[in-house]
């Protein structure tokens, strides 16, 4: 069990104590809170704290504090706001509280000022690793290095880990778990945010997130500011949520996997076009691709049904903004439903069509509506395998893994995440049902041929 914090008040400074508690409410968080009734009652309502009650102090709440106090109990500290005008120092729960915690080295406050420099202890101790990446983006890495720095030492104690070439970020964020890290923040582009967030899933230790590569995808579809300062002010408030996650040929996934047109264009996209161009590659790159994507024959199971198609662009989407167009299509995409969006396409007949597609997915996924074309098979689904012929490269959150086949498996709620944002959570009664659904779309399809990619 975490440290225990007592939260007191007299009467007149039960308000102001409530104020504060809910200010500070991230870091009081990650304790164990105990305070009188109408307090934790308060502070139930008005925040997502648990708070432990205790007896009033004039009923013996004092002696319980006192007895956990002298039996060696993990108490990190109290609060007691005191109404100096209406409390005489000799009064015996005052002065019972005062002594033990003297004589037992426990801070105690009894006003705001000594509550705040309590807390600014607090943060300091709360234990971070940065795992950072200095390839990542287009940016200057050793001035955002110093600025992260500088925005997070005051509230956290920071370890810098740097990624090299023989050390991945997964090795990394395993190390940091192995410390018992209460935080593990990724500072990369979208594949080092997949590695680390692999390492932390089903671990409940929050991920935070400082995006500093090409697309930022991940950061993008979850609110993330994608500067720096915005970033750690995120990660600084604390707000956690927890998203799925999945994995592709058990590798982890965060944001999509991509078959055909979409993997051919990351293939294309190199790191010097990157870093020449920014997200401005990937549009090039694209644009290249289109003369020389050719369709595939495609073998999709589902709860061991199997259907054939042929396609030349296949998205497999966890999370994904409105920018990884080949996801949208069928409405918003929702982090935390515990499924997978599935997004079939066939090649275009002329660049000026695919233009067209493009722009009306872009929109679909801006004004987050669903939209439907013949040459589109959309579904949902916890798990699915696909096999093609000839083999496909397979890009997973921005990196070629390989080639087809792949199998994809969704992990509900997997991974808690510090977001600026709450999200709203899709209720999904029978997962079974909705596979059903998609199994049943994909066998009424002919193969489709020679019909518009997008």
């Amino acid at each position: 069990m975490p440290g225990t914090i007592f939260i007191l008040a007299d009467e007149t400074q039960q308000q102001n104590l409530v104020s504060f508690v809910t200010q500070h409410a991230n870091i009081l968080a990650h304790y164990h809170l105990v305070g009188l009734d109408n307090i934790a009652t308060a502070l139930t309502q008005q925040t997502w704290l648990k708070v432990e009650t205790l007896l009033p102090l004039r009923q013996g709440g004092d002696i319980v504090i006192a007895s956990k106090i002298t039996a060696g109990e993990e108490i990190i500290a109290v609060i007691y706001l005191v109404e100096f005008t209406q409390t005489h120092l000799y009064e015996f729960p005052f002065l019972n509280l005062l002594r033990v915690c003297n004589i037992y080295n426990i801070p105690i406050a009894t006003n705001i000022g000594t509550a705040e420099a309590i807390f600014v202890q607090l943060r300091r101790t709360r234990s971070a690793h940065l795992i950072f990446n200095p390839v990542a983006g287009v940016g200057n890495a050793n001035q955002d290095l110093l600025l992260i720095r500088q925005l997070l030492e005051p509230y956290f104690h920071l370890k810098v880990c740097l990624t090299t070439a023989e050390t991945d970020p997964t090795k990394l964020a395993q190390d940091a778990l192995e410390q018992n890290v209460d935080l593990v923040i990724a500072s990369g582009g979208d594949g080092t945010v997949s590695a680390v967030a692999g390492a932390v899933m089903n671990t409940n230790i929050p991920l935070g997130i400082i995006p500093r590569g090409t697309a930022n995808a991940f950061s993008v579809a979850l609110g993330i500011p994608t500067n720096v300062q915005g970033a750690c002010e995120v990660i600084i408030a604390g707000l956690t949520r927890t998203v799925d996650m999945a994995y592709c040929n058990s590798l982890p996934m965060i944001l999509l996997a991509g078959i055909g047109f979409e993997a051919e264009t990351v293939n294309k996209a190199d790191r010097d076009a990157k870093k020449r161009w920014g997200p401005l590659a990937y549009i090039m790159a694209g644009w290249q691709q289109l003369k020389e994507q050719k369709d595939f024959e495609t073998t999709i199971e589902i709860n061991g049904e199997i259907n054939q198609v042929e396609a030349a662009a296949i998205t497999i989407a966890n999370v994904a903004p409105a920018t990884s167009v080949l996801a949208q299509g069928l409405g918003q995409i929702v982090p935390d439903d515990g499924l997978l969006e599935v997004l079939i396409y066939t090649s275009p007949v002329n660049k000026m069509q695919a233009v067209a597609g493009m722009m009306g997915l872009l929109g679909a996924g801006l004004l987050k509506v669903e939209i439907q074309r013949d040459n589109m098979i959309g579904f949902r689904a916890q798990r699915i395998k696909i096999s093609t012929n000839p083999p496909q490269k397979v890009v997973v959150d921005g990196e070629i893994i390989g080639t087809t086949p792949i199998e994809v498996e969704c992990v509900p709620r997997g991974l808690t995440i510090i977001t600026p944002a709450f999200f709203s959570v899709a209720t999904v009664e029978n997962i079974e049902a909705i596979e059903a659904i998609a199994i049943d779309q994909i066998g009424k399809q002919e193969p489709i041929l020679g019909s518009e990619l997008l």
